[in-house]
């Protein structure tokens, strides 16, 4: 079964970072997309950064230059390294692993179901 666990939430001050962790166990399927969502107060479940099956990294527009994902195959382990953090990215994220084989895994990791793991908060002080 597949299994995902996030950690490396917490809280800082406007313009910190934080660098996010999931690691992976089970067996992943082919045709993956992997990232992390994001639910913040008031909105709905959003795709934050994706990995697309090609291997192209993608991104939220807002995060575009200040969030960076990654993965290390070897380790099962998925990253999301976050710079200049605001208050606006205060949210409880997730990763999680859709099937899809398109071009957008952001779009898909919010309108497929998959594997997702629990969240890890991240509160952002002005």
């Amino acid at each position: 079964q597949d299994q995902l666990a996030a950690s490396g939430g917490g809280s800082v001050q406007v313009g910190g970072s934080l660098r996010l962790s999931c690691s992976a166990s089970g067996r992943m399927y082919s045709s993956t997309c992997i990232g992390w969502m994001r639910q913040t107060p008031g909105k709905q479940r959003e795709g934050v950064a994706g990995i697309n099956h090609d291997g192209r990294r993608q991104y939220e527009d807002s995060v575009k230059g200040r969030f960076t994902i990654d993965q290390d195959i070897g380790k099962r382990t998925l990253y999301l390294e976050m710079n200049n953090l605001q208050p606006e990215d205060t949210g409880l994220y997730y990763c999680a692993v859709v099937q899809f084989g398109g071009s957008w895994c952001v779009g898909a990791l919010e309108a497929r179901s998959g594997v997702r793991g629990q969240g890890t908060q991240v509160t952002v002080s002005p």
